[in-house]
């Protein structure tokens, strides 16, 4: 959606938005077993755009950010990944098995396995697409990962998207399209990245992450989940050359980051968009 009089400059969002007489904490979805105040403060003072964060991984391997991280896995549910233990296996076995990825991930011995394919229909169609499953225990690293990164990129994430981010979701996505049309705007047009998540190019998805990130063992994990691999049925290992599997922890804040300059350029152009 286009019009002429619009303003020219994006409007990045400082904190997931507020509905009108919400008066909750805007980082009320933040993990304070890693975020403090002080760090919240350090995201959200007017340099923020151009602040690179250096000591995080210390944060990630945290035994507190794993058990959180865990929590969220634990509710979340889900299948098995390629070693087969289940979510209710390793709730069973959880003290020790947090305690093995704490001093695995201190100790740089931490390894993630493939991911299992599946693939599940389409909506709509008759065709299929795949999902990828992690192992249960790198669902869980890549929950504290998110857990540490996520905040960092909402600051500047475009304000008119609104898949996979906290506080956010469809009906505001439509109530947006709503306000659009009763503006004046009266063309829409609706698109789709066809085999989104698959075709992700790893080298300008981790150069995006290395532009606000610069601490080593953290951006090597980022990577270590894309260049996994896959494991299929009757097909064994195949490498990952692209894409980030939709399934993973992580691939939700990955695919918004590698789409947020885009939705910048859109809106610098005096394009509407609602994502």
């Amino acid at each position: 959606m286009k019009n002429q009089n619009d303003e020219q400059q994006p409007t990045p969002v400082a904190a997931t938005p507020q509905q009108a007489g919400d008066t909750r904490d805007p980082w009320w979805w933040v993990e304070r077993c890693v975020w403090t105040e002080r760090m919240l403060t350090r995201l959200t003072a007017g340099e923020s755009a151009d602040r690179v964060w250096f000591r995080l991984w210390d944060k990630t391997y945290a035994p507190a950010t794993l058990d959180c991280a865990f929590g969220q896995v634990w509710r979340n549910g889900g299948s098995a990944g390629a070693d087969a233990q289940t979510v209710a296996h390793c709730a069973r076995h959880a003290e020790a098995e947090l305690a093995r990825l704490h001093t695995q991930m201190r100790d740089g011995t931490y390894r993630p396995q493939p991911v299992r394919r599946a693939w599940i229909p389409k909506p709509g169609s008759s065709e299929k697409r795949p999902l990828g499953i992690p192992a249960v225990r790198d669902r869980t690293v890549q929950a504290a990962l998110r857990n540490v990164l996520e905040p960092i990129f909402e600051t500047e994430f475009a304000e008119h998207s609104y898949g996979f981010r906290p506080g956010r979701g469809a009906k505001d996505a439509l109530r947006r399209v709503d306000t659009l049309l009763k503006a004046g705007h009266d063309w829409v047009v609706d698109a789709d990245l066809k085999s989104y998540f698959d075709t992700i190019p790893h080298e300008p998805l981790l150069a995006l992450v290395k532009a606000r990130v610069a601490d080593g063992p953290v951006l090597a994990l980022v990577e270590s989940f894309l260049r996994a691999g896959v494991l299929e049925e009757n097909k064994g290992w195949q490498p990952t050359e692209r894409g980030t599997p939709q399934g993973g922890v992580i691939s939700p804040l990955l695919a918004n980051l590698y789409l947020d300059p885009f939705d910048h350029e859109m809106a610098r152009a005096g394009w509407e968009r609602v994502r």
